[in-house]
């Protein structure tokens, strides 16, 4: 038998090294820094508004154009006929002609109007009490919301949204808002936060308000915690064509059409007929 010879080394040349080094930059540095950019963004965002949107671009509301998403919006409504409907607005609306607010598409009535109060410790929407004294006459029932800002004062908050919103029997109950992610503190104590606004809201009022949030957010940090209370979600995806069991109210488009309202509107649907909607209401 031959003896063994070991084989030289290969020696490499300094051009080598270097086009080595490119390769494992563009093979795994970059896409390594490119995960935790996405594992960054999860953390610092909703992921429904964002990565999501990236990812399934059919899913982003701005990948459709304006027919494309009155074709949606009417489908839905003829599919779900039994559930009654409504839209919620802000300042960013503008003037609103109250006197001709009737219909989403002239097609359905709009039974009940969500409209933005507070947000924060000391922010007041400036469109809020002409909203409020308007809708009272053009819609069945009517409901305000706070805007929670993850950063500020729970309880701070809960007496901004007191001082202005003076609900009544009859009207539906109130509503916190919350989309964003905390920047100074952790999950566990936004959830502690989001609780006292709630426990503060519910003892002036006398009622349990309602959970408005992303649909992801609210899967992602809140739904154990959370569960209990009336949902309100917003999900705008083509392909989610039906509430799924444990939402209430779904915000279903931020792209709607109402005589009365220059632009584009938030259309909502509550899974119910509107006796199931009145007896959410405040009572008498």
């Amino acid at each position: 038998m031959a003896k063994y010879r070991k084989k030289p080394a290969i020696k490499t040349t300094k051009a080598d090294d270097a086009e080595r080094k490119k390769y494992l930059i563009w093979s795994v540095a970059i896409p390594l820094s490119i995960l935790m950019a996405f594992a960054l963004l999860y953390y610092k965002t909703d992921f429904s508004y964002t990565l999501k949107s990236w990812i399934f671009p059919e899913e982003s509301p701005g990948t459709h154009t304006a027919s494309e998403h009155e074709k949606r919006n009417r489908e839905l409504i003829d599919k779900h006929k039994d559930y009654v409907y409504g839209i919620d607005i802000s300042q960013y609306q503008g003037d609103v002609s109250w006197t001709d607010i009737s219909t989403i598409y002239d097609q359905v009535a709009i039974d009940f109007i969500f409209i933005r109060a507070t947000m924060g410790e000391k922010a007041k929407d400036n469109r809020f009490v002409a909203n409020w004294k308007g809708a009272e006459s053009r819609t069945k029932l009517r409901g305000a919301y706070h805007y929670f800002r993850p950063n500020e004062n729970s309880i701070r908050q809960a007496r901004n949204f007191i001082s202005v919103v003076k609900l009544k029997p009859g009207d539906l109950p109130p509503v916190l808002d919350i989309e964003e992610r905390p920047r100074k503190q952790s999950m566990d104590s936004l959830k502690v936060g989001l609780k006292r606004w709630l426990n503060e809201v519910e003892g002036h009022y006398g009622i349990q308000p309602i959970l408005y949030s992303g649909d992801s957010y609210f899967t992602d940090f809140l739904e154990k915690e959370f569960s209990d209370y009336i949902l309100w979600i917003a999900n705008y995806n083509f392909w989610m064509n039906k509430p799924r069991k444990h939402w209430d109210f779904w915000q279903f488009s931020e792209r709607g059409d109402v005589r009365g309202i220059n632009g584009d509107v938030d259309l909502n649907m509550f899974k119910g007929n509107i006796e199931a909607l009145e007896e959410l209401t405040i009572p008498y």
